[in-house]
């Protein structure tokens, strides 16, 4: 059982992995508080559903924008030192969101700006942080911090949304948001004592300028990769043709029942799966085979969207309606599980195959394929839903999914054979 539990080596060999590690932790629940915090305050303001969405707007242009250009930034300048100025605009907006709250705040604009703000930073401090990485640690070791990663992202997911409803309902929008004052001042310890990071002497990174030319440079590089280009691919197929979260609301107010409840219960059956998949993460380190691992790992989130839909047909016919709900989640369970493992794969061709002086074009390419994917799936999903109902829309999606992901693995034979003792690009 040990080899199959999560790989600790960058924690015991790497100090500073060890810090960064637990200030973006302590970081990330912080931040998923902030979020489930906004939208309850938002929805305080003005009862209205439409107004909360717009929150997602609000976060999605300013992240796609400041991530391309992070990217850039990462690649021409101490990374570092971008991920600090980064992550202290990020805490300064985490300040003024506590300060709008003590202030007793009616203006919902107000809220929309800090999203705007803090989505911004997030969209330059991510890709620096994730090429800070393949600098700190041997690439033996990238793919177990990376499934670390991946636990303490998908923890955050599930104990911070818990930690905010407990805050606001004790104490208000205000104790919510001071907590995430605190915990987000963690990150910025672990940054601080990071070690300066500059371009490579000899990479093309470190000429030139930050701006739209070098995210150009980017998108060139990135037309010359097959590999780095198939993990987009991949991921971008699963993100519009099975993306499930439209279709929560329904799920929980007409198809399963129980309303807020069960939509709750079904993100964190997913987040719940992606913590199983990293606990038992210990024998990802020896996989060689990474390209095909993604696609298997992506036919899995497939078939696990197969198993919602599946789930919501039958409910009130052959299955009892807390049946429904229990396939429901077991199959959302193994969905997010799949989809922990494909991101680990992900992000560690990406660090192995790509050159340093790209990488941070690259992660920020990363960001926006991460963000705006799932939020173009939601409108396709949402419209087809409209047409043929949930759940043949995640049945058709799903199948849609595994369909496309053997076509891609297919066409692209070298991603299949991709060799993670030979990284090519």
């Amino acid at each position: 059982m040990r080899s199959h539990l999560p790989d600790l080596t960058p924690l015991r060999e790497s100090a500073e992995y060890r810090r960064l590690f637990t200030g973006f932790t302590l970081s990330n629940i912080g931040s998923q508080l902030a979020v489930v915090t906004i939208g309850l305050q938002v929805y305080d303001l003005t009862r209205s559903t439409a107004a909360v969405g717009l929150v997602g707007l609000f976060a999605l242009v300013p992240l796609v924008v400041m991530g391309l250009y992070g990217g850039s930034l990462s690649d021409h300048h101490d990374r570092r030192r971008v991920a600090l100025g980064a992550n202290l605009v990020a805490w300064g907006t985490s300040i003024a969101c506590a300060l709008q709250a003590w202030a007793g705040n009616t203006e919902v604009w107000l809220l929309y700006v800090l999203v705007a703000v803090w989505n911004g930073a997030f969209g330059v401090s991510s890709p620096a942080r994730t090429s800070i990485y393949p600098r700190i640690l041997p690439r033996a070791q990238l793919p177990a911090a990376n499934a670390l990663g991946v636990l303490a992202m998908s923890t955050a997911m599930m104990a911070g949304p818990l930690l905010a409803g407990v805050l606001v309902d004790q104490g208000g929008f205000r104790a919510a948001y001071t907590v995430d004052v605190a915990v987000t001042m963690a990150a910025l310890w672990g940054l601080a004592r990071l070690r300066p990071l500059p371009p490579e002497p000899h990479g093309e990174g470190g000429a030139g300028r930050a701006g739209f030319g070098s995210v150009v440079d980017g998108f060139r590089f990135l037309g010359t990769a097959p590999n780095v280009r198939m993990t987009f691919v991949a991921d971008i197929a699963a993100m519009l043709l099975a993306q499930p979260r439209v279709i929560f609301p329904a799920a929980g107010a007409v198809i399963l029942g129980g309303g807020a409840s069960t939509v709750g219960a079904l993100y964190a059956a997913a987040a719940a799966g992606a913590v199983l998949a990293t606990l038992l993460s210990g024998r990802l380190g020896a996989v060689r085979r990474q390209g095909l691992a993604i696609l298997v790992s992506i036919v899995g989130w497939g078939l696990g969207i197969v198993g919602l839909g599946a789930a919501l047909l039958g409910a009130g016919g052959w299955l009892t309606r807390e049946q429904a709900f229990w396939g429901a989640l077991a199959a959302m369970a193994f969905a997010g599980g799949s989809d922990a493992v494909s991101a680990v794969f992900r992000t560690t061709i990406l660090q192995t195959a790509a050159p340093d002086r790209m990488r941070g074009r690259l992660q920020g390419v990363f960001i926006v394929v991460v963000a705006g994917g799932p939020r173009v799936g939601e409108l396709v999903g949402g419209a087809v839903a409209e047409r043929i109902g949930e759940g043949w829309m995640a049945v058709w999606g799903g199948l849609a999914c595994v369909l496309a992901v053997l076509l891609l693995g297919l066409r692209h034979r070298g991603f299949v054979r991709y060799d993670a003792r030979h990284p090519t690009p």
